[in-house]
């Protein structure tokens, strides 16, 4: 079974990872952000090794970030980021081949263990399976 496993932060947390600390969230030193390269660093390996990575990818701070929907008379409307409605948004993820929900959570466990200074937000990392069938939505 495939999962996509996923992990959030907000434009203040990318921020604070560049030096620039808020009350939400504090600067990272360069010794901060190396320990958590070299831990997502050894999650993707051993990940790798296992053949259970699929993909992987950390994403651009929200400000780069970009929403499309439909406007009350169907056209398009395109909203530019930072959003102020919206907290934190998906900062990273993995798509794993896993033999199980357990397997998967047992991953998702080491994740949460990923180090960072003390006052930085913690976020739950977030377990989706993946339905390559659509099958839950058939009748």
């Amino acid at each position: 079974m495939k999962y996509l496993v996923m992990v959030q932060a907000s434009q203040a947390d990318y921020d604070a990872m560049r030096g620039k600390g808020s009350e939400h969230s504090p600067a990272w030193s360069e010794k901060d952000l190396q320990a958590m390269f070299s831990f997502m660093e050894a999650v993707n390996n051993d990940l790798a090794e296992s053949g259970e990575l699929v993909d992987g990818q950390g994403l651009v701070e929200p400000a780069q970030t970009r929403f499309v929907s439909a406007g009350e008379d169907g056209r398009p409307v395109i909203s530019d980021g930072p959003y102020g409605e919206t907290k934190e948004l998906l900062c990273g993820y993995w798509v794993l081949d896993c033999e199980s929900l357990d397997r998967v959570t047992e991953i998702a466990a080491r994740i949460v263990q990923c180090p960072q200074p003390e006052g930085t937000p913690d976020y739950p990392v977030v377990i989706r399976p993946i339905d390559g069938s659509g099958g839950d939505l058939r009748p």
